[in-house]
């Protein structure tokens, strides 16, 4: 008996889990259906048509488009890499080295 109260009881949450994701299915699609407002990416409207949707992180507060490199990265070899970090390791407080000037 306690079994078949189981398997009822996982066949309603197996029922219960497939409608909701049916709703979340179909609440995207209806939302990715509808016009991105125009106020929140910077576009324009023209015509009744989106010019252009800008991401957000490349607008400013203002809203308006940021000319400027977002990141610079300089390549670096493996040796360069491995002195700059054994030089921050050399000179952060409580290194190997500060402890063998202490005794």
């Amino acid at each position: 008996m306690l079994h078949l109260v189981y398997i009822l009881a996982f066949t309603v949450i197996a029922f219960l889990a497939v409608r909701n994701l049916i709703h979340s299915l179909l609440t995207v699609g209806m939302e990715s259906q509808k016009l991105p407002d125009s106020r929140n990416y910077g576009g324009s409207m023209n015509s009744g048509r989106m010019q252009k949707i800008l991401h957000p992180e490349l607008l400013d507060e203002a809203g308006n488009l940021i000319n400027e490199p977002l990141l610079v990265m300089r390549s670096l070899s493996v040796q360069d890499a491995r002195n700059q970090l054994d030089n921050l390791y050399k000179s952060s407080p409580g290194s190997i080295d500060d402890i063998r000037d202490e005794d």
